[in-house]
């Protein structure tokens, strides 16, 4: 760059060195030009160079913090690539000792098979003596008792005696064998289960693995690329191997709740809060906590989603839509009032699309509070800028937030957020409600409504 600078210079020197040469030669004496020339050459050149430091200077000092962050960029990723090298190097030894311990017990399973297959034939050759020997008593049975018709007195044979005494001690043995055959079948099952249980755990650390190595390698190529190229690369490695909801998930090997990103039914990847318990695992659709957040919203809100699912929030109609069409969901309502008590409910139930304003379709199942929501009817979703005919979705306009209204005054979860009156008394026309048919309404301090599939598919 010095020598293009300077070749850039002494061209333009050159020039206006001549250019007040000829000048100069018409007004001024021949050694007076050539001194003034010299002295305007030298400053044009310094401030030239004097320029060019200044511009080295600062591509100097500009080079040197972009490769001091590219080294620690570098550090950051030889460090993550050790850890993950370590942590792939131990679970690949836990899947050695893991193929070990199960090859083990193949060869003890056919060993344990073989030894039952021995006893088997043995019992059966028992048995069959058994047969023959109990033949032979009622043989020997009958001739004794036609000589004691014969003969009262005469004292019993000791042969009959011995082989009753004989086959006696032969059915022993046979109910030692049979005993010894059943604990052999019960290990035999003890085995299959242990290589059932250990061929699962494979499975797992593998997947576990694989899932491991990938988001950590995304997460890695995504900060050492953010400098140098466009998001769209990250974007790309993120929609490879996205679940279809949380029980998806659950089944990939996560069990810690949080959010994840998932894909139901090939719409776009968003991201949920996956609530995991030791039995199941559910995909959080709705959370009011505290009244932080105003759920009296537009009819586009709700069908996009709004919120924060860490905290409160509302998944989104379309959301809900998508995920439910991929089978059949049950939904459970969680509720606290202002006591600290919790109860719930929960419905199998069916949700349509926007052509039907998401209509909803509930059958209740089970939970420790009475009903109150339509059962074995649809209920359209109705905000306070989208009615439906029905008449008692214009409870809307009346009542804050969007819902599944089947009554005025009646149950909403998405209303507006009111602490009791004085003495712990309810708002009838505000709050967070549960209205059932018969008996009183609640006001509900908290709510949580998840959706999880049924457990139809044990059968396929």
């Amino acid at each position: 760059m010095k020598t293009t600078l300077f070749f850039f210079i002494i061209p333009f020197v050159l020039s206006s060195r001549i250019e007040k040469d000829d000048l100069i030669f018409d007004s001024v004496p021949t050694e007076a030009k050539s001194k003034f020339a010299m002295i305007d050459d030298v400053k044009l050149l310094a401030n030239g160079l004097l320029q060019l430091g200044h511009g080295l200077k600062d591509f100097v000092h500009k080079t040197k913090v972009q490769i001091n962050d590219i080294f620690q960029k570098l550090n950051i990723f030889d460090k993550s690539f050790y850890e993950l090298s370590e942590q792939t190097n131990e679970i690949k030894e836990e899947e050695e000792q893991l193929k070990k311990t199960a090859s083990k017990l193949q060869v003890n399973n056919e060993e344990l098979k073989n030894m039952s297959q021995e006893i088997n034939s043995k019992v059966e050759n028992l048995l069959q003596d058994k047969i023959q020997l109990q033949y032979k008593i009622q043989d020997l049975e009958g001739r004794l008792s036609k000589l004691l018709q014969d003969q009262p007195r005469i004292p019993k044979p000791e042969e009959v005696s011995f082989l009753k005494n004989f086959v006696e001690q032969q059915d022993n043995n046979i109910k030692q064998l049979l005993q010894i055959v059943q604990e052999q079948h019960e290990q035999l099952d003890q085995q299959h289960n242990q290589i059932r249980n250990l061929k699962e755990k494979l499975s797992n650390i593998s997947s576990q693995e694989n899932r491991r190595n990938s988001s950590s390698t995304k997460k890695l190529l995504s900060k050492l690329l953010s400098p140098f190229s466009h998001n769209s690369t990250t974007k790309a490695y993120e929609e490879d191997g996205i679940s279809n909801d949380c029980n998806d998930i659950s089944i990939g090997g996560e069990q810690t709740s949080g959010i994840y990103s998932i894909k139901p039914n090939g719409s776009e990847i968003f991201n949920v809060y996956c609530e995991f318990t030791p039995e199941r695992a559910w995909t959080v659709i709705q959370r009011r906590i505290d009244g932080c957040l105003d759920f009296n919203q537009t009819w586009d809100s709700y069908v996009n989603g709004f919120g924060d699912p860490n905290g409160e929030f509302w998944l989104g109609l379309e959301r809900l839509s998508a995920i439910t069409q991929q089978a059949d969901y049950i939904m459970q309502i969680e509720l606290e009032d202002w006591r600290a008590n919790k109860r719930y409910i929960e419905y199998t139930f069916s949700l349509g699309n926007r052509e039907t304003d998401y209509s909803l379709y509930l059958s209740q199942t089970s939970g420790n509070i009475p009903n109150a929501m339509g059962k074995q009817k649809e209920i359209r979703f109705a905000t306070k800028d989208h009615n439906t005919a029905d008449r008692d979705a214009q409870c809307s306009e009346s009542y804050s937030g969007g819902w599944w209204y089947t009554g005025c005054n009646g149950t909403n979860l998405n209303g507006k957020y009111m602490k009791p009156r004085w003495r712990g008394k309810p708002e009838k026309r505000g709050g967070l409600l549960w209205k059932p048919a018969k008996g009183r309404f609640y006001s509900v301090k908290s709510t949580k409504m998840m959706i999880r599939p049924t457990d139809l598919d044990i059968f396929d």
